[in-house]
């Protein structure tokens, strides 16, 4: 019998998602190194789960076979790769580099060609199913990039993925992922408009949800997102309104590279800046919500 020998991994970003998901690659399955910008975290993280603390970018890739990111932008995944102290002071020839941060697709090009100067790979791989999804290891993962590599990248990726899809050359991932957070961002502002509406014409948003969570307006949004958050006014900031933000503004300029006229989530992009120049970096995705509420007038209640 051929026994698996799991690679051994360097994690980089131990943020709300990050953290479950490098959880779920310590030992015994997997020799992992972790960094992160805030190096209290990385050390917590570190004696927590038994694995080694990097004190830089290059001193976590430094003998491993596959690096993983999960940072905010693809701009910061990319900054790491330079210097004394970056990424390609120490990646091996043949080594991977897995990216899980929700990014964009043209800088993912970029990073990938850079990489394959020196002979290691690169991968796309966005995720999607929250912070809850991250902890049970059943996120969604969307990979783009050569399937010799995917096939590799597997023992890693379904350590923290339940469904892991290729999606394309460099870039599908991050491209498929922007075009999701643009639709669930079209879901959040249609929807609430319209339970406001509700609302103000004297239809209880619990009757309002029923209705249309039993018919074909209904989504993940209305089902699982507005039942807790907007009707129990409990806003848990498990995915940040910055972050959508900036998902919805990579989706946009995608639509526009491919010279699709896409006016709707061209009009969500504006929205939701403006939502997250009002509400402030710290408020949750589905806050948005009340910047409907204020120029409407009212509370959907």
């Amino acid at each position: 019998m051929t026994l698996l020998v799991m690679p051994s991994i360097a994690f980089l970003g131990l943020g709300a998602i990050g953290a479950p998901m490098a959880k779920h690659l310590t030992p015994p399955g997997f020799t992992l190194s972790v960094w992160n910008r805030t190096a209290s975290k990385a050390a917590a993280f570190a004696a927590a789960n038994n694995v080694r603390h990097a004190k830089t970018p290059a001193d976590a890739a430094r003998g491993a076979e596959i690096v993983i990111t999960c940072l905010p932008t693809s701009r910061e995944v990319a900054a790491l790769l330079d210097g004394a102290d970056g990424l390609l002071a120490t990646m091996a020839k043949g080594s991977l580099l897995i990216d899980c941060t929700s990014g964009d697709p043209a800088t993912s090009r970029q990073t990938a060609a850079r990489l394959a100067e020196k002979g290691i790979g690169f991968l796309d791989a966005p995720v999607s199913g929250g912070v809850s999804g991250a902890e049970a290891g059943k996120l969604t993962v969307m990979v783009g990039g050569d399937a010799a590599l995917l096939e590799r990248a597997q023992p890693a990726l379904q350590a923290f993925g339940e469904k892991i899809v290729h999606c394309g050359p460099v870039g599908a991932g991050h491209a498929i992922k922007a075009i999701n957070q643009a639709m669930l961002a079209v879901h959040i502002w249609s929807l609430g408009e319209g339970m406001l509406a509700l609302s103000k014409a004297g239809v209880k948003p619990e009757v309002a949800l029923d209705v249309i969570n039993a018919s074909s307006g209904r989504s993940n949004t209305s089902m699982n997102l507005f039942p807790q958050r907007v009707i129990g006014r409990a806003f848990p900031r498990t995915f940040k309104l910055a972050l959508i933000d900036k998902d919805v503004r990579i989706g946009a300029q995608f639509l526009r590279e491919q010279n699709v006229p896409s006016p709707m989530i061209q009009l969500a992009a504006e929205l939701f800046a403006a939502a997250h120049a009002e509400l402030g970096d710290d408020a949750d995705h589905v806050e948005a919500v009340k910047v409907i509420e204020r120029t409407g007038g009212a509370e959907i209640r």
